[in-house]
C-alpha cells in the first residue's frame, strides 16, 4: 500500500510530541562482509526530524519537550506511532516517552 505523505517535513507534530526516525544500523561487519536485511538489527537510536510546541499542565505552567530537531536520541525498543513516509518510516513518541539525549561527549 503505498502512502499518501511524501515527506518527513509535512508532519507537525502536536503538543508534546516528538518525530524521530531511526538510525540504521551497518550492513557491513567490520570485516566487510554484507549482511542480509533481515540480520541487522535495529538500533534504539534516531534523529529528531520535529518537536511539538509543548503543552500547559494543570497548573498553567508551559511544559516544552526536552529535545529539539537535529538531536540525536535513545528511543525504546516498541512504542510509539509509526507513519509510513514514502518508502521510509517515522515513529511519533511523547516526549515523556524519549529515553535519553546522545551527545558526543
Amino acid at each position: 500500500m503505498a502512502s499518501l505523505l511524501k515527506s518527513a517535513a509535512s508532519i507537525a507534530p502536536l503538543l508534546d510530541r516528538v518525530l524521530v526516525q531511526r538510525l540504521k544500523a551497518e550492513a557491513k561487519t567490520a570485516s566487510g562482509i554484507l549482511l542480509p536485511e533481515k540480520n541487522v538489527e535495529k538500533l534504539n537510536q534516531a534523529k529528531v526530524l520535529a518537536v511539538g510546541p509543548g503543552f500547559t499542565d494543570t497548573n498553567g505552567n508551559k511544559v516544552v519537550p526536552n529535545v529539539a530537531p537535529g538531536e540525536t536520541v535513545l528511543i525504546p525498543a516498541f512504542g510509539g506511532s509509526t507513519i509510513k513516509v514514502g518508502d521510509d518510516e517515522v515513529i511519533l513518541f511523547r516526549d515523556s516517552e524519549i529515553l535519553a539525549k546522545i551527545t558526543d561527549a
